[in-house]
């Protein structure tokens, strides 16, 4: 994949986001950690919604489903405040599928890629390595 000078690259599961930043060229790639953002996970995405209680085994489940949809409000955000030209996702499966349910239009516009691997707690040249071979 290749990825333009300054595009953001967000890695996420369903309980952590890592953003970085492309500070090399399209053939190149060098990314450079960016500071970590604060995600608003009380949000659930329509038809996830049930009922909270100790005996619901599915709370642990909506919990991360509710902070990838932050993930994706956050980035939403910044999308649409023009903070982001260019922007990768890459994500374990199913945070990936949370997500594309929030993206707004502007965030789709300037989306150039996903890649739907968990590689949150991976190495900075392992990330570099999976969007190089994708």
């Amino acid at each position: 994949m290749e990825l333009p000078h300054n595009t953001i690259i967000a890695v996420a599961d369903g309980e952590k986001l890592s953003l970085f930043q492309n500070e090399g060229d399209a053939a190149n790639v060098k990314l450079k950690a960016m500071p970590s953002a604060e995600i608003n996970s009380s949000k659930i995405s329509s038809g996830g919604r049930h009922s909270s209680s100790s005996a619901n085994p599915d709370d642990s489940q909506q919990n991360e489903d509710g902070f990838s949809s932050g993930v994706a409000d956050l980035l939403n955000k910044q999308a649409l405040g023009g903070k982001i030209r260019s922007l990768v996702v890459v994500a374990a499966p199913r945070t990936l599928g949370e997500m594309r349910k929030s993206y707004h239009k502007s965030l789709s516009d300037i989306l150039i890629g996903e890649l739907d691997k968990d590689l949150t707690g991976h190495s900075l040249q392992d990330i570099e390595k999976a969007l190089a071979a994708a």
